[in-house]
């Protein structure tokens, strides 16, 4: 029976390792820390569960996908449900636009404080769908390992379709002139890690996309998706070793032979790193290995923005508070220059609130209670930065910024209260930089075409997860896992 080892138990690594062994392929996932998931975890603290990590979930095929690939289905598994309004945006003026999928309740929201913008909006919305088809049609669905793949005619011509060039903000505003209409619709760049004044048009489809095909959640937290996916890979076979780190992937003659961990030597026909790729070649793979992705081509990649979270327990309710939640600044492109120019945490950052408890009382420890998920982005992790210092003061920060968004008493009433920085998520899941989603897409080459699924350099390496095509996001790093399976069944039968 051939063997495939994969680096990392996040969606991308489990997604792929069942797959595989569903197909006959043997399967064991190193994974470095006590639990699987990467960078969707569960903290439970005081009766309060938060998802740290993704919490917008959307394109659920996606991961029915997994299911159906070994004849499964995914609702015996976890419990998907839809979420109404999927986000709630507030703009320092008092204005709200809840985003729904009834474009006449969009209009008329849009309408209360620009009846131009709200004029556009439809057609906004069929060039949001066109960016999205021709996404999924070309660039989702299948790898793109070799440049006779990137030359193709089809892809080409969608490639140009999807103005590559033009930036996310720009194509807003083709159709949209007021700051709230411009701020709402260009966060969805940030889905990629990226800034709205940099990242290529093509990224303004999750309008169209998130209308469309819908937000979930899912009955238990987020969580509850990677332990329906670890469920059914230990039914399969995958054999699965936690707190089992990866020191080193051995190379001979430009092939794998296996990895290396302080425990043992695992060797391997096949070896799928599901770990930050960036972080991969820098940490585990000797230089003169790796000719294409040397040290100082490492340091000329620009990592996407990274995030600083606060964790907030509190025995009380905000009525104002829907599920997903998004307070904007007055001036939101300063957020970008803050971050991405002067790298700095922004001083007026757009403040993501995710209460889940809001739909699921239960995973606030019951009625009458708030777990509050509250993300700013942030700046990935530079040398310069003392994280220690800026850990207290911005954890207090954030606190004075959500009082002034009228949750006035939240210092006084908190019972529990934990901080994660760009510095721990880099310590604890191995990010590159600290960078939530590898490489930043603020560029053509790193939007367009991101770390190749298979090493250039070395036969039997593999990537899957947010750093390597076809990007961030559950879905996307899950769908990443299924291809590369794919890919590697048809090379070993």
């Amino acid at each position: 029976m051939k063997k495939v080892i994969i680096i990392g138990g996040g969606l991308g690594g489990l997604s792929a390792a069942i797959r595989l062994q569903s197909r006959g392929v043997q399967v064991t996932i190193l994974e470095k820390e006590a639990a699987l998931g990467g960078k969707l975890q569960r903290h439970q603290e005081a009766g309060y569960s938060f998802d740290l990590g993704p919490s917008t979930i959307t394109m659920k095929s996606y991961f029915e996908e997994v299911f159906a690939s070994c004849h499964r289905r995914m609702e015996d598994y976890v419990t998907f449900y839809p979420i109404s309004p999927l986000t709630k945006n507030v703009f320092s003026d008092g204005h709200t636009v809840e985003f729904t999928p009834n474009i006449e309740q969009m209009e008329s929201q849009i309408a209360a404080f620009s009846p131009e913008d709200a004029k556009q909006y439809r057609p906004f919305l069929q060039e949001s769908k066109m960016l999205f088809e021709q996404a999924e049609d070309q660039f989702l669905n299948r790898l793109l390992l070799t440049w006779k793949d990137k030359a193709n005619v089809k892809l080409v011509k969608a490639l140009l379709s999807v103005k590559p060039f033009t930036t996310v903000q720009r194509l807003l505003r083709k159709y949209f002139r007021h700051p709230h209409t411009l701020a709402m619709f260009g966060r969805y760049a940030t889905y990629i890690g990226s800034s709205p004044y940099e990242a290529p048009a093509i990224f303004n489809m999750m309008a169209y996309l998130e209308g469309e095909k819908g937000i979930y959640g899912i009955k238990g937290g987020t969580y509850r998706l990677v332990e329906a996916f670890e469920t059914l890979a230990k039914e399969l076979g995958v054999q699965i070793h936690l707190n089992e780190q990866v020191n080193k992937i051995h190379v001979k003659d430009r092939r794998i032979t296996g990895v290396e961990t302080a425990h043992q030597m695992y060797e391997a026909d096949q070896v799928i790193a599901g770990a930050d790729a960036l972080t991969v070649y820098r940490h585990l793979i000797d230089e003169k290995d790796r000719p294409s992705f040397l040290n100082q081509k490492l340091a000329t990649i620009e990592p996407s923005l990274s995030g600083f979270v606060l964790l907030l327990g509190v025995p009380k309710v905000y009525e104002q508070l829907s599920h997903h939640n998004v307070f904007f600044p007055e001036n939101y492109e300063q957020e970008f220059k803050d971050i991405f120019q002067q790298k700095q945490l922004p001083q007026d950052p757009a403040l993501y609130i995710c209460y889940s408890g809001h739909s699921e009382p239960a995973l606030s420890g019951g009625p009458g209670r708030s777990n509050l998920f509250v993300l700013a982005n942030a700046p990935y992790v530079t040398k310069e930065q003392d994280w220690d210092m800026l850990k207290e003061t911005y954890q207090q920060h954030m606190k004075t910024k959500l009082k002034e968004k009228g949750l006035f008493d939240i210092d006084q009433v908190t019972e529990y209260e934990a901080v994660q920085t760009p510095l721990d998520l880099q310590q604890k899941t191995g990010a590159f930089h600290g960078a939530i989603y590898g490489m930043s897409s603020n560029s053509f080459k790193q939007a367009f075409f991101r770390i190749n699924n298979q090493s250039k350099d070395i036969e039997g390496l593999w990537f899957v997860g947010g750093t390597s095509h076809p990007g961030g996001g559950t879905p996307m790093v899950t769908k990443s896992g299924q291809l590369v399976a794919e890919a590697i069944i048809k090379q070993l039968t």
